[in-house]
């Protein structure tokens, strides 16, 4: 029997000394000289037509020292996948779900901020929205967004060997169609993010993160700056689930605002952000018909999901 190192050891974890003896610095702990308090506005309609956003108010509240929309941005989209890029960080012509972030505001302090929000003055025209993936591909749905027809945004059709016949030959056929719920993950911290510019124009950016390179490279667009330009720095983590690789809308508009400002910039979500407005695990419905001969082999399947 060999004698393993580690496997089947205790072994400590690293970083729990740092963690349970609060030394660990997580975003929202950051602190930098003159830094600024981000808030976001967000939409509260599922699907609208952004007709004005007047943030005049706004800007004349002391203490209030800039106010970013879709207008501020260069229009860049984004997504997770590069063939799904159809996310905007700031929405110019229309809202496409509830909570999407519209305006942002950066403040002294937090107080402020959240004052800010509510002097901002938009006008929507509200649209008929879906709720249910089947009645959203349905011939005459409302488009979420105008350029992907029955709201498909990609269609991938792989097929290997001669299904049919397989079909044809099996013993038994069975078709059963699933269904799972979206999931919310639940860190330990909300999402915060920290954006500063040196005054070489280099953008230094913490967040909760476990891509730093995925992360970049967005900014890098979104911003219209050098990649090299970009720097994502590593920072403790109070749990992913998948829910801490993809940029965020708040990295894009933190990094706007403190370079409006010229001021490091922080946004901290409240838990009911972090829940609605963060990236989650979507819903799914699939179908599978699988055929399989007398002794249980499988010769064919077919899945649509």
């Amino acid at each position: 029997m060999p004698e393993y190192s580690y496997i089947g050891k205790r072994m400590p974890r690293i970083d729990s000394l740092a963690k349970v003896t609060g030394a660990a610095k997580y975003t929202a702990d950051l602190k930098f000289p003159r830094m600024l308090v981000g808030k976001v506005l967000r939409s509260p309609l599922p699907h609208a037509r952004i007709l004005n956003i007047d943030a005049s108010r706004a800007l004349r509240l002391p203490g209030v020292k800039a106010v970013v929309t879709g207008k501020d941005t260069y229009g860049e989209k984004w997504g997770v996948f590069r063939y799904t890029q159809d996310q905007m960080f700031l929405p110019l012509d229309k809202v496409r779900y509830f909570g999407e972030e519209v305006a942002a505001v950066a403040a002294t302090d937090e107080d402020t901020a959240l004052e800010a929000l509510e002097l901002i003055k938009v006008d929507y025209e509200e649209l008929p929205a879906v709720f249910d993936p089947m009645e959203a591909i349905a011939p005459g749905a409302p488009l979420i967004h105008d350029d992907f027809p029955q709201n498909i945004n990609i269609h991938v059709h792989i097929e290997v060997g001669d299904v049919e016949g397989g079909f044809a030959k099996s013993y038994l056929v069975r078709e059963d169609t699933f269904t799972a719920a979206e999931e919310s993950y639940f860190q330990g911290e909300p999402y915060a993010v920290v954006a500063r510019f040196d005054l070489d124009g280099n953008l230094e950016i913490w967040m909760p993160n476990a891509g730093p390179h995925m992360k970049a490279k967005p900014l890098s667009n979104a911003l219209r700056i050098p990649l090299h330009k970009v720097h994502v720095r590593k920072i403790a983590i109070g749990g992913a689930f998948g829910g801490r690789s993809e940029i965020s809308p708040a990295d894009f508009i933190c990094a706007l605002l403190a370079r409006k400002t010229g001021r490091p910039v922080k946004i901290v979500y409240t838990r009911e952000e972090n829940t609605v407005c963060t990236r989650q695990g979507h819903s799914m419905i699939a179908t599978i018909k699988t055929g399989v001969d007398k002794t249980g082999r499988v010769l064919a399947r077919d899945v649509t999901c």
